[in-house]
């Protein structure tokens, strides 16, 4: 049997009672009043009003995102709709003076990136007004080196450079100064392999000294024949560009400019932008960290005996084990 539920009386009042005298119909009529006036009817009328009130708030929010998207794509239109500034002459005029501000600061920039700072260029004209009259080789022409032909006054200074652009505009006056254009064809992004080259194959070697017919393909054999006849006295390697990986690197100018050190009797080989990796890597392998004998911020200079018959460019590394 199911458990007994104990009756009790509730402490409650009743909110209305029913009267004896009253029929049951008028009771329940006066029961309903009494429940519209307590505002059960009227927490109806809101509930219904809110879910009303719902789709008209999602109307909206839909709207204004779709205003949204149609302002950006004005937006994104106009400003396609506008080509970029193309880039000023190089010359002297110019019709747009925002855009050749900015093209000027950039090249600026570029320039003073390569150029050489006040204490790399006092080390190489110190080096250079010690040993002139002498035989000097460039790789690269900058504005700055022009200077150093005529500290190299009664001397021979050659400039060997790739962009014709620098040597259409810089000129010289001495009759002992010559501008060469060389090509350059393998890019900064190979110098792993030609390292690799080097190491692996006895045509690359110091005692190989033929440059123009040698296999080593690190060799540069199309430089003027002066390079090769002359015995050089200071080779300064500050060219090709080599900023980039497409960009011809200075992997056979380091190369050759230690092969040429080589056939001569003391020269010094200046390197700048040592830096960056290519030019890091190749002069310790080629020049030799035992012959660098000063630097001045991106520029080692490196002092190469010459007249050597060995088959290694640098002195075997002693291991000591403790």
């Amino acid at each position: 049997m199911p458990p007994e539920v104990p009756h009790y009386r509730s402490s409650v009042t009743p909110l209305v009672r029913f009267s004896p005298s009253i029929s049951p119909e008028a009771q329940l009529n006066q029961l309903y009043r009494h429940k519209y006036w307590r505002g059960e009817k009227g927490e109806t009328n809101m509930n219904f009003a809110r879910k009303k009130l719902i789709p008209f708030l999602v109307l909206i929010l839909s709207i204004i995102s779709v205003l949204r998207l149609i302002r950006v794509a004005i937006t994104t239109s106009s400003s396609s709709s506008h080509p970029l500034p193309a880039l000023p002459p190089l010359g002297d005029s110019c019709s747009n003076p925002p855009s050749c501000t900015k093209f000027q600061s950039e090249r600026s920039a570029s320039i003073n990136a390569t150029r050489l700072r006040k204490k790399e260029y006092q080390l190489l004209s110190n080096l250079i007004s010690q040993r002139a009259p002498c035989n000097l080789l460039i790789f690269g022409l900058e504005p700055q080196y022009l200077s150093l032909s005529s500290i190299n006054a009664g001397g021979t200074t050659i400039f060997l450079e790739d962009d014709v652009n620098k040597i259409s505009t810089m000129t010289t006056d001495s009759n002992t100064t010559r501008i060469y254009r060389v090509d350059y064809e393998v890019p900064a992004k190979e110098a792993y392999n030609l390292l690799k080259h080097a190491r692996e194959n006895p045509v690359c070697a110091p005692s190989s000294k033929q440059l123009q017919v040698s296999k080593c393909q690190l060799a540069l054999k199309n430089l003027p024949q002066e390079v090769y006849e002359l015995k050089w006295d200071v080779v300064v390697v500050d060219g090709p560009s080599g900023n980039r990986p497409e960009a011809p690197g200075r992997m056979a100018a380091i190369y050759t400019a230690s092969m040429l050190a080589r056939n001569g009797n003391i020269t010094d080989v200046v390197v700048h932008d040592v830096d960056r990796t290519i030019e890091k890597w190749f002069s310790w392998e080629f020049l030799c960290d035992e012959n660098l004998v000063s630097s001045k911020g991106k520029l080692w200079n490196f002092r190469i005996m010459g007249h050597t018959n060995s088959s290694k460019f640098c002195l075997p590394k002693e291991v000591t084990i403790v």
